[in-house]
């Protein structure tokens, strides 16, 4: 059986391919829809005729390989956004898909699904527009909760100034209140950990092998972030992997995994390069 899941992120939409049981490949297109959404609370024009035509362009290619099932979810920016049904309609009218708006936690739930399978652990996810932190302990889930906070948001909100980011950054993450996972593997999943992990292992092209697993330390992390806020998006481009859309952002994605880690007490975490594609893909296969 083959098939595909699409997931319409706040920074990129995602496309994950698989026959039998495995993935054959993975895609991105970073169309920026939850772009200056913290600001108007809605989604621009431009943005959404960006990952909808995206979602179209995946949907084609899938189905031109194969797949007998496409499956699309969305997250933070569409759930979160004004006008997100308007968007919605958008993407089943011109890739004639239905769009599964999931929530906060099911964000979670199917990230720690996809990079832990029934494994206890727990996961950071940051992404676009919501950073999701979820513990999973004996087999069951004894910790999960979703912030409205995520890279693209605090890129809105802040730019790159960093004194103003932390403000927000700090103020954010004390909602997350008293947690304890010292005694648990932590992983990062997400754009903005397997980006980071890549600059830490200097990748001038990405590759999903070498970051699956990589240990980011919270001393290395550190040193990256004072390094993000000292070179602009245009350098990091010319000298890493990352597109500038991502590279636009990653400096406050930095400082948000660093205060989180710090406010965790986590020494360091393993990033996983399978995430919510394919948690949702093996939830809906489940079903």
């Amino acid at each position: 059986m083959k098939c595909a899941v699409i997931d319409i992120g706040s920074n990129s939409v995602r496309l994950l391919f698989q026959s039998g049981g495995k993935t054959l490949y993975k895609a991105l297109n970073t169309t920026r829809l939850g772009e200056g959404l913290a600001v108007s609370g809605k989604l621009s024009l431009p943005a959404m005729q960006r990952s909808a035509l995206a979602v179209q362009e995946f949907k084609q290619r899938a189905t031109s390989d194969g797949a007998t099932q496409v499956y699309v979810f969305a997250t933070a920016a569409v759930r979160s956004a004004e006008n997100g049904g308007e968007f919605v309609m958008m993407v089943e009218k011109l890739a004639g898909l239905k769009v599964d708006v999931i929530s906060g936690e099911e964000e979670a739930a199917i990230g720690l699904l996809g990079a832990l399978g029934r494994n206890d652990g727990g996961i950071i996810d940051i992404g676009g527009g919501s950073t999701e932190l979820t513990l999973r302990q004996n087999f069951s889930v004894t910790y999960s909760k979703s912030l409205n906070v995520g890279a693209v948001r605090l890129y809105d909100l802040c730019g790159r100034n960093r004194q103003k980011l932390q403000l927000l950054i700090s103020e954010k993450i004390s909602e997350y209140g008293k947690v304890e996972c010292s005694n648990l593997p932590v992983y990062g999943i997400g754009g903005t950990a397997t980006s980071l992990a890549a600059l830490a292992l200097g990748l001038k092209n990405y590759d999903g092998q070498k970051v699956q697993d990589f240990i980011l330390t919270k001393s290395a992390l550190d040193e990256l972030t004072d390094k993000l806020f000292k070179i602009l998006p245009e350098e990091l481009v010319n000298t890493s992997c990352l597109p500038f859309k991502r590279a636009e952002i990653i400096a406050g994605g930095a400082l948000l995994l660093s205060s989180l880690m710090q406010y965790l007490d986590l020494n360091s975490i393993t990033i996983s390069e399978k995430d919510n594609l394919e948690g949702y893909l093996l939830k809906r296969l489940s079903e």
